[in-house]
């Protein structure tokens, strides 16, 4: 419900909004580290601690951690690069959504108290 007085959210709203918006961003994280995995598992044919090392290597923006031999581990390798970055973006957008919307919802606020 939203205060009359402040005009925000309650406290208990804005939890549960931030709430929803981390697990969300949360869901995204864990299926794109469970794609990289599985590919780096069955088209690079890593064993699944270095599948899971290149693939949170590759969505941390860190960098490919394995040597690639074949075309096809490169172009898979490439494409999870281009798909991590902006499923990075997506999901840090998600998550601080609900805080950048208060900051701006108190910002815009207390600009029309004052005139």
């Amino acid at each position: 419900m939203i205060n009359k007085k402040s005009g925000y959210l309650s406290k208990k709203e804005f939890r549960k909004r931030f709430l929803k918006s981390a697990l969300l961003a949360t869901g995204i994280f864990l299926i794109s580290i469970s794609m990289g995995v599985l590919g780096y598992h069955f088209i690079v044919k890593l064993n699944w601690v270095d599948a899971f090392l290149n693939a949170s290597m590759i969505l941390g923006g860190m960098g490919q951690y394995s040597e690639l031999n074949d075309d096809s581990e490169k172009i898979f390798a490439a494409l999870y690069a281009l798909f991590s970055g902006v499923t990075f973006l997506t999901s840090m957008t998600i998550f601080l959504a609900p805080v950048i919307h208060r900051f701006l919802q108190k910002f815009h606020i207390d600009f029309d108290q004052g005139e």
